[in-house]
């Protein structure tokens, strides 16, 4: 017959219980409705539990961490020596360790699944004297309300029974663009849950963009995985080999060893998954992200290149709302992985030899940009291709200051990428320099072409 406590789950698991129970206001009003104390097999952590909803009950709010110090410095009189003890010290400990609780949810569904079921057999044990009354209307009542006990009660934010919360220091995490210019104005980098948007025409540099950003991210420690849908992961590889050892792309084989060595002093990880194009949707990528932490692995910045190529989960007559609900998608797997995540998008046709590419030229969905917390785009002319030049326009920053444009040094043999100090030229007056740029190169062909004989 099973027993009704948690001893078969262990010491560990109802000690992470009660710490939830203190550290979670929603999780301890959801379980508060079907936990019956003696669950916990454990005297110390009986008692400790029972002041935190004693608490709630008399004054209807959750006790913050210091007022629960205060009540076991104070309220305990009535337990042995021992309990109190182990009940101070089972406070100091959860106190100072800081760190997020290995397996919350795991314990949160267990703990719910285990007090909701007691709870069901016990209404369905009074219910049998009951139905010696022919009480039937009273049985369906006292069933429903056990099947209701600890169910979701996430109505959303309070704003008076959460005012702590809004004091509280929320870290973004920002990781580092790698363009120091960048960073200061997006708060330090792209945060945990946003996602980045790289804007560019065909043969600009987007991959190449993302591949700095991934890199930027392994130098600093961290793991990335690398999502490509055009080219091939060895591809892809060998991009982020140039990028960080400085090695021209067509060069690689030649220092080999030199690569090895430079490639092992990284601390950070990369796992680079290509699909073909179209072949791929977000629950792929999904999956391939619950595969990766199944195997323990930590994941702290996600890159698919790029957005536009996955294909929709839910197939839509019109395809800018499949865009649409692609990037909304992709912003949700940032927010589920805790972690950033950048992506790229396409430009339509007015963008191939722009001087500044805005939001305007983004190919099928403008609406896409919506969903997205950081966009710029990269515009590079036939004249910025062959003299490594180019410019960086930031489209949209949540996190600070837009509608920058910054000159970029790019030279895509060695995906070296530098962000310059900006300039006091608008986009009005970046686009007509430019266009008298080429006017008088144009000039000066027609002059050659004459004085050579040229008909």
């Amino acid at each position: 017959m099973e027993q009704v406590n948690f001893s078969k789950y262990g010491k560990s698991f109802q000690e992470k219980l009660a710490q939830l129970i203190l550290q979670e206001r929603i999780f301890a009003d959801q379980i508060w409705e079907v936990l019956d104390i003696n669950f916990l097999e454990l005297k110390y952590l009986q008692v400790f539990v029972c002041k935190i909803f004693d608490y709630k009950e008399k004054y209807r709010v959750h006790p913050s961490p210091n007022i629960v110090a205060t009540i076991l410095r104070s309220d305990l009189e009535k337990e042995d020596e021992v309990t109190q003890k182990q009940v101070r010290d089972f406070f100091v400990k959860i106190s100072m360790n800081d760190i997020e609780i290995d397996g919350a949810d795991y314990i949160k569904e267990v703990a719910l699944d285990f007090c909701r079921k007691q709870k069901l057999k016990g209404a369905i044990l009074k219910s049998v004297d009951l139905l010696q009354k022919s009480s039937f209307e009273e049985i369906s009542n006292l069933i429903n309300e056990a099947i209701k006990l600890g169910s979701d009660n996430n109505f959303g934010y309070d704003y008076k029974v959460d005012f702590e919360k809004r004091f509280e220091t929320r870290a973004r995490s920002p990781m580092t663009t790698g363009w120091k210019l960048v960073d200061e104005i997006c708060g330090g980098g792209l945060g945990v849950g946003e996602l980045g948007v790289v804007i560019a025409p065909t043969g600009a540099g987007k991959s190449m963009a993302l591949v700095h950003l991934g890199a930027e991210a392994l130098k600093a420690g961290k793991t990335v995985i690398h999502y490509t849908l055009e080219l091939q992961d060895m591809t892809i590889a060998s991009r982020y080999d140039s990028c960080i050892t400085g090695v021209s792309l067509p060069d690689l084989h030649d220092f080999k060893e030199h690569i090895y060595d430079k490639v092992q002093e990284i601390e950070g990880n990369l796992i680079v998954k290509s699909y073909p194009t179209k072949s791929a949707s977000v629950n792929t990528i999904k999956t391939h992200l619950e595969r990766m932490k199944q195997r323990g692995i930590n994941i702290d910045l996600i890159v698919v290149d790029y957005a536009d190529l996955l294909r929709p989960n839910t197939s839509h007559k019109e395809k800018r709302i499949e865009l649409e609900s692609i990037y909304e998608e992709l912003r949700g797997v940032a927010a589920e992985c805790d972690c950033p995540l950048w992506t790229a998008s396409q430009t339509n046709r007015s963008g191939l030899n722009a001087e500044v590419i805005t939001m305007e030229s983004i190919s099928e969905a403008f609406n896409k940009c919506f969903v997205a917390d950081f966009i710029f785009s990269i515009s590079r002319t036939i004249q910025d291709k062959s003299a490594n030049t180019g410019r960086m326009f930031v489209a949209k920053n949540r996190n600070g200051p837009d509608g920058l444009i910054y000159p970029i040094f790019m030279d895509t043999k060695n995906v070296n990428i530098r962000v310059l100090p900006q300039t006091n030229e608008t986009v009005d007056e970046i686009i007509a320099k430019t266009a008298k740029d080429q006017l008088q190169e144009l000039k000066e062909k027609y002059k050659k072409h004459k004085s050579s004989g040229g008909a």
